[in-house]
């Protein structure tokens, strides 16, 4: 009978030590848990900057021209016809391009400098599922939501989250001589 009363005076030790252990390891992750303030109303990051970037992809419509692809692309022809050659996603495509975010500031573009070359499939996912809808000769506006562009990370001058639109010309696809 000894034993048993060793063993509850051992358990009754462990306890008053184990316990306050198992609440302190329980606070410090809420303790070391990131505070950072919330971005101010209308500043990248910001719940209401989030809603812009949505509903400025939402004022797309078919009524104005542009037509919704996969993965919720929008796409929306200013200048051609789409007969032309056509890329897949393995070309090297040619263009001139501007982009610019939902508030029309321009964050990329070649504007008065010679075509550039991109391989297609090294290109943003939205490039990927828009650009081979367009002929050579063609000029297209795309809207890109952030998960087909640089997702929730952003990258470089472009915030997290960030709907993007592109005026792109297709001038030629080198990959096929065209």
């Amino acid at each position: 009978m000894m034993t048993n009363g060793i063993t509850r005076a051992i358990a009754g030790a462990m306890i008053k030590i184990l316990l306050p252990i198992i609440a302190l390891s329980l606070a410090v992750p809420a303790a070391a848990q990131d505070t950072a303030a919330e971005p101010a109303p209308g500043a990248p990051g910001s719940l209401a900057w989030h809603n812009m970037q949505q509903s400025a992809l939402h004022s797309l419509t078919p009524a104005d021209g542009w037509a919704t692809l996969d993965g919720g692309v929008k796409f929306r022809r200013t200048a051609g016809d789409g007969t032309g050659p056509a890329p897949t996603v393995r070309d090297v495509v040619q263009v001139n391009y501007i982009g610019s975010f939902t508030d029309g500031d321009v964050f990329d573009s070649n504007e008065d400098a010679a075509p550039i070359e991109f391989p297609l499939g090294n290109l943003v996912r939205g490039w990927q599922i828009a650009i081979p809808y367009m002929g050579v000769g063609d000029t297209a506006e795309i809207a890109i939501p952030a998960e087909l562009a640089y997702g929730l990370q952003g990258r470089g001058p472009i915030p997290g989250g960030a709907t993007l639109f592109f005026t792109i010309e297709l001038v030629g696809i080198p990959s096929k001589g065209v």
